[in-house]
């Protein structure tokens, strides 16, 4: 199973506050860990939502919006991919994270074709391995 691991930071990583020299070991170390199980399948740090847009969709027209926004508590400031066998493993290696204070961290299983369900017909999944065989080999 794969999941994707949210880190919502709150208010310091909105205002642009760095993780220092300790945290960024500590981090280190703990994404080598995370590498060393084979649990790790990406994963990267974001910067603040003051240097990103939000595309929102009214009435199905995009409407781009500059950040900063509002809400700083649900901004993500990083992710990461897993690939764990279970959401209680997922949530182990979530535990052991380091963290500079009230940050909050959000599990999510990633769709795997099989939960679509019939809606996914023979030909779309063909369609959709097709573009995933042309991501790898770009890589």
């Amino acid at each position: 199973m794969r999941f994707m691991v949210m880190m919502l930071p709150g208010e310091q990583a909105e205002a642009g506050v760095m993780p220092d020299e300790k945290i960024l070991v500590a981090m280190g170390k703990y994404n080598e860990e995370l590498v060393k199980a084979g649990v790790l399948l990406a994963g990267e740090g974001l910067l603040p939502s003051s240097k990103g847009v939000r595309v929102s969709f009214e009435g199905g027209k995009p409407r781009v919006s500059d950040g900063p926004f509002v809400e700083a508590k649900e901004v993500i400031g990083g992710f990461w991919i897993f690939q764990v066998k279970s959401m209680e493993e997922a949530i182990e290696w979530v535990k052991r994270c380091p963290v500079m204070g009230d940050e909050r961290i959000e599990i999510r299983k990633i769709a795997e074709a099989e939960d679509f369900g019939p809606a996914l017909t023979p030909e779309l999944r063909e369609a959709e391995d097709r573009l995933r065989a042309q991501v790898e080999a770009k890589k």
